[in-house]
């Protein structure tokens, strides 16, 4: 008999053998992969915690630095970057770390929010080629811009996301500084809903979320609301400046109209500051000129004529003429007492030159 004859029962006997093996490894892998497979996906759809999400900030002005300091003692771990790194020394001593750019942020990060001041700076910090928040973010991370922009660029900056393996939310915030700090901002979001769903534990360390549909439709309803603060402010303004030409005591007004019809947040926030003086900024006249200038463009877009809005526009464009540009939105007062030769005092009676006719 041939060796090989001998041979060959064994060699069939393996032959068996090794299918029946490559054939258990190859179902014990297809099922780690599957497993793999379900367990990243209910990853990505759980919502964010401290213990899985790392997060970026971009830009921690007058409210930045607050929200900020909210998500960090809530125990996120927090990289920022600001272009005035002296600003971000607060956060730093809170535990926060630091970037020297929107990029490295973004390395270091599963979400990146930013609010900075205007349009082109958003463009800067999140789609710059070289040191853009989107060149750092990896595949699933999530770009969430809460400053006040075009939706035009927001629906720009959600489709290179999407092409990047990413998501993008735009969700700009109304309250203004005393917001900032109490948590009681509301956030308006636009995006898509599964993302957002997954982001609302952060949204609720700042305020309350409101969906608002898809990509820019979060930043329509920003435009919106500062359409509607824009004449609030001016009737609360003109309201004054002719309470106190009447004779009226003006702290008395105010208390008087606050629970009728007339009432409203801008009188329960800036009434008091406007007859104090006190036109520190809880949001820019800068900001809200830049605001007002993207809701004329829009409503050219959409063939609307809103002369209230305009009028805003002229009266806030007069506080930047003057040099003003970086009071507080209630300094509106200002350009209306110069309208009529007027001033308010501080105690909210009549100022020495105010009853020049």
């Amino acid at each position: 008999m041939r060796p090989w004859s001998l041979l060959s029962p064994l060699y069939s006997h393996c032959r068996r053998s090794s299918s029946y093996v490559f054939a258990a490894i190859s179902t014990r892998t297809t099922t780690i992969t599957t497993h793999f497979h379900r367990t990243m996906a209910t990853t990505a759809s759980e919502p964010t915690s401290p213990s899985n999400t790392r997060l970026g900030w971009i830009g921690t002005g007058v409210m930045g630095i607050s929200m900020c300091s909210h998500l960090i003692n809530a125990g996120y771990n927090l990289t920022i970057f600001t272009r005035t790194p002296s600003k971000a020394q607060p956060l730093l001593s809170l535990g926060a770390h630091w970037a020297d750019s929107p990029k490295t942020v973004a390395s270091q990060s599963d979400v990146v929010l930013s609010i900075v001041g205007y349009p082109s700076d958003v463009r800067h910090v999140i789609l710059h080629p070289s040191t853009g928040a989107l060149s750092g973010l990896r595949p699933g991370g999530i770009i969430v811009d809460m400053t006040t922009s075009d939706p035009s660029l927001a629906i720009e900056i959600h489709s290179a996301a999407t092409s990047a393996g990413c998501s993008a939310v735009d969700a700009p915030v109304s309250g203004g500084d005393r917001g900032a700090r109490n948590a009681t901002l509301s956030i308006f979001t636009g995006g898509d809903g599964p993302i957002i769903e997954k982001l609302k534990p952060i949204f609720a360390l700042l305020g309350r979320v409101y969906y608002m549909g898809a990509p820019g439709k979060g930043q329509f309803t920003k435009l919106a609301n500062q359409i509607t603060i824009a004449s609030t402010m001016v009737g609360l303004c003109e309201g004054l400046v002719y309470a106190h030409k009447a004779g009226l005591d003006l702290e008395l007004y105010l208390s008087a109209i606050s629970t009728g019809a007339a009432g409203s947040k801008s009188l329960d926030l800036y009434g008091s500051r406007i007859l104090k003086r006190d036109f520190e900024a809880g949001f820019f006249v800068n900001h809200f000129v830049k605001d007002l200038g993207i809701c004329l463009r829009e409503c050219q877009n959409m063939n609307l004529a809103l002369p209230g809005l305009a009028l805003a526009q002229q009266l806030y464009l007069s506080l930047k003429a003057y040099g003003e540009g970086d009071l507080g939105t209630q300094a509106l007062v200002l350009a209306l007492e110069r309208l009529n030769n007027v001033s308010l005092d501080s105690a909210g009676g009549a100022a020495g030159s105010g009853n020049k006719t």
